[in-house]
């Protein structure tokens, strides 16, 4: 689904308003499921929802051990979907993702003949583990994939099945052998979600469930249709003039070039800022958040509370920031502060 494309409708009727319950009851059964087998991580597994319910791709970045791959596979389990594993090497290759054309020879006729053979991206949802463990070229090869739903072989396009995710992992402690993601591949990711080590009761309780019989039977609240029907319902939300104003004026705060009013910590700290896309995102998932959480309309905070998983990996900072270590979150952090609330009747 493209994230460019909007419609603007009040959620008035009974079919949507089912709809929207429907989504909000689904939400907490997935919840619900997920928890019989990874401990905590509540604000890890809601921007993942949000991720699904927006039809966006995400990247989780996180040490080794965190559950980054369990919780990907589990929700495609909770969800019956078709989960699709890719793996990260330096020898990877595009036509190791995409799939590529295979000779065959038709055993009737013997004549020899080329088949595609898709590759793991045609599933619903695609764990690229490591992501940063191969080369931009073959990183790429993912660019189509999450921007337009489909991938083209030797001139040839085949259409993705919906719904489609890719979540992408990094760890951000080894960076020998690593390749930086490009601006581009970064920029298409809805969300750059952060796994911490967890409080010391819940590492508790993931050692205690993890060292004993794990075999819990996954219940299958909601199905792939069922999450289509919710990207297209959440696209639907009203936004008032005033919180898209303020999505957007967060967003063009971040950008120093050719910005006369750029704060001095953005000129001082930033190379470059966040583009459109940013915004688009921030209306999106505020959108997604409003509805999980009973309303039918966007309010700023719901915009404020998604900046940090937007923008993190939209802002580029430069050498002095690196040196003084200054975050992409600390500086998300100043925006929050700084960005004024539009003024009632704008």
């Amino acid at each position: 689904m493209n994230p460019m494309v909007s419609e603007a409708v009040d959620l008035q009727s009974p079919d949507d308003i089912a709809l929207a319950d429907k989504m909000n009851a689904g939400r907490q059964q997935i919840v619900t499921e997920l928890k019989k087998i990874i401990v905590g991580q509540d604000d890890v597994i809601t921007q993942v929802l949000n991720t699904l319910f927006v039809g966006g791709n995400s990247l989780i970045v996180g040490a080794p051990g965190l559950a980054k791959t369990l919780l990907i596979h589990t929700m495609a389990r909770v969800l019956d979907l078709k989960f699709s594993r890719i793996q990260f090497t330096p020898d990877l290759m595009p036509s190791d993702i995409t799939g590529t054309d295979l000779v065959q020879e038709d055993s009737t006729t013997g004549r020899r003949q080329m088949v595609f053979a898709p590759g793991p991206i045609f599933a619903n949802i695609v764990l690229a583990d490591e992501i940063n463990r191969t080369p931009p070229k073959t990183q790429s090869a993912l660019l189509e994939a999450m921007q337009e739903h489909r991938v083209t072989v030797q001139g040839k396009t085949y259409q993705l099945a919906e719904p489609f995710y890719v979540f992408a992992t990094q760890n951000p402690i080894e960076l020998e052998g690593t390749y930086p993601l490009p601006e581009a591949q970064l920029d298409r990711f809805m969300f750059h979600i952060i796994i911490e080590h967890p409080p010391y009761d819940e590492e508790l309780g993931v050692v205690r469930t993890t060292t004993a019989i794990q075999n819990p039977e996954l219940e299958r609240p909601i199905s792939g249709d069922d999450l289509v029907s919710f990207q297209r319902l959440v696209r639907r939300v009203p936004v008032a003039e005033p919180v898209m104003r303020h999505a957007l004026d967060i967003v063009r705060a971040t950008r120093s070039k050719n910005n006369p009013d750029a704060k001095d910590y953005i000129q001082k700290w930033v190379a470059f800022g966040a583009s459109v896309r940013a915004a688009q995102y921030l209306v999106l998932g505020g959108k997604a958040r409003a509805l999980t959480s009973g309303r039918y309309h966007v309010s700023f905070d719901d915009i404020r509370a998604l900046a940090h998983p937007v923008l993190r990996h939209r802002i580029i900072t430069n050498f002095h920031a690196q040196s003084e270590g200054v975050t992409t979150d600390a500086i998300v952090d100043r925006l929050l502060e700084s960005v004024p609330l539009p003024r009632s009747g704008m």
